[in-house]
């Protein structure tokens, strides 16, 4: 086998090459270099704060863009012909509809009373 290398002389055998040590100087550089990056990304408040920022906008304007969807779907003019037909069927049959207001007539009434006397 070889020399101590403390000597000088020959080297030691089993001893990496120069070309395998660059190799793993470089891949040490990538991984080092790669941790700073993923650190610095962690400590970047600004960066974190825009991009926090970014996801809310994005996340109330798809909610936005929901509701408006179920305010075309419950229109006016929907609304609108809704309260035609409820119109329409109290006109046909007003019976129903008679006794459906004296009870919320009553209702009311038992409810104001009673918070009267407390």
């Amino acid at each position: 086998m070889g020399e101590d290398p403390s000597t000088g002389r020959a080297p030691v055998s089993g001893a990496p090459e120069p070309e395998q040590l660059q190799r793993e100087i470089e891949q040490t550089r990538e991984q080092v270099g790669d941790t700073v990056e993923a650190l610095a990304q962690k400590t970047d408040v600004k960066a974190q704060a825009a991009q926090r920022l970014q996801d809310t906008r994005a996340s109330v304007s798809e909610k936005r863009d929901q509701l408006v969807g179920k305010v075309k779907e419950a229109s006016p003019d929907s609304a609108a012909s809704v309260a035609s037909q409820a119109s329409q069927t109290a006109r046909t049959n007003p019976l129903p509809v008679a006794a459906v207001g004296a009870f919320a007539f009553g209702f009311l009434a038992g409810r104001l009373t009673r918070a009267k006397n407390r």
